[in-house]
């Protein structure tokens, strides 16, 4: 791993070993801000470092985003976009073959760019074409071609649209699946990851198949849908920021990177967005480390608005293939 001026590490992914910040600025916000709020923690971010901004066709934040990015190329703020790493996502209602090209066409209009850096599968689920509620209707859900989907994620890749594809909210099971059929292996798995769901099975699986892991609600990340506040009231976290004198939220994000994990963090508060990139020059040591390794673990994001009692995932036991 090598550092970026800007000090965020980056890591090579994908074919192109292209670099990937290993700390990405994540837009979804629950509940909604509203695109001008965005668009202003953006520029902001941008000016303090942030070059991985992460997205997703539903959280509505993409064309905030593209905004910044053109509103920073302006301003001087940034002088390329080469100089950014973008990500975004494929939503449920556009997973299926013939529509994973334009949905992806669809957000780099919204972002006004020519290319993603990183597109992702969002959720290994399908939906009724062309449906785009949250949450989903249980009776709108189908089973994910994989076949078909993937190929024209392959498809994206080889178009250009994107320099790297791969998902988000693979179990191991369904990874080695999606190996067995694929071309262009997936080069980013993103999933929960902190301290209170470490995902062994799963670091250790993605290490050794070249997949590169990136952890989402870093810090147990309050939602509507999910999330709770079991990060930040950890008490052996608490015990271990106040002998260090950093906060939870940055002994949690540290533990992520001594994984060798990037980390997607989502705050648009000016001074916890600058804390959450001051964690590169001091370390756990190994007796922190342990004690976290003694942390109770569960998920926090069981993705139970994935679930229908008509398939394909009747239970979350289906959606992680009983990795609980």
């Amino acid at each position: 791993m090598e550092a970026t001026p800007l000090s965020i590490p980056v890591h090579a992914v994908g074919s192109n070993g292209e670099k990937m910040p290993l700390l990405g600025f994540g837009t979804a916000v629950s509940p909604p801000v509203g695109a001008e709020a965005t668009k202003m923690a953006i520029l902001q971010a941008i000016k303090l470092g942030y070059r991985h901004f992460d997205t997703a066709a539903k959280y509505g934040s993409e064309q905030p985003l593209g905004d910044a990015i053109q509103e920073s190329l302006s301003i001087g703020s940034i002088k390329s976009r080469d100089e950014l790493f973008i990500t975004t996502k494929l939503w449920c209602g556009d997973a299926h073959g013939e529509l994973v090209v334009a949905a992806l066409k669809r957000s780099l209009q919204n972002l006004k760019l020519e290319y993603l850096d990183l597109f992702l599968i969002h959720w290994p689920v399908s939906a009724k074409p062309g449906t785009y509620e949250f949450p989903i209707k249980e009776e709108n859900f189908l089973p994910m071609d994989f076949n078909s989907v993937w190929a024209a994620m392959e498809d994206c890749q080889k178009l250009g649209l994107t320099k790297s594809i791969g998902v988000s909210n693979f179990s191991c099971k369904k990874l080695t699946d999606l190996l067995a059929i694929a071309k262009i292996p997936p080069a980013v798995n993103q999933v929960e990851m902190n301290p209170l769901w470490q995902q062994k099975k799963l670091r250790e699986f993605c290490k050794a198949k070249g997949i590169f892991l990136t952890a989402y609600s870093p810090l147990g990340a309050v939602g509507t849908f999910y999330g709770s506040n079991r990060v930040m009231e950890c008490e052996v976290l608490k015990q271990i920021a106040k002998a260090k004198g950093k906060t939870v939220a940055q002994i949690s994000l540290r533990w992520i990177y001594q994984q060798g994990v990037g980390v997607i963090v989502k705050s648009f508060n000016g001074e916890r967005m600058k804390q959450n990139l001051e964690i590169f020059d001091w370390f756990l040591n190994e007796e922190e480390l342990e004690m976290m390794d003694r942390i109770p673990q569960s998920r926090g994001v069981p993705g139970t608005p994935f679930t229908s009692r008509y398939g394909p995932f009747r239970t979350i036991e289906d959606i992680w293939d009983g990795e609980m």
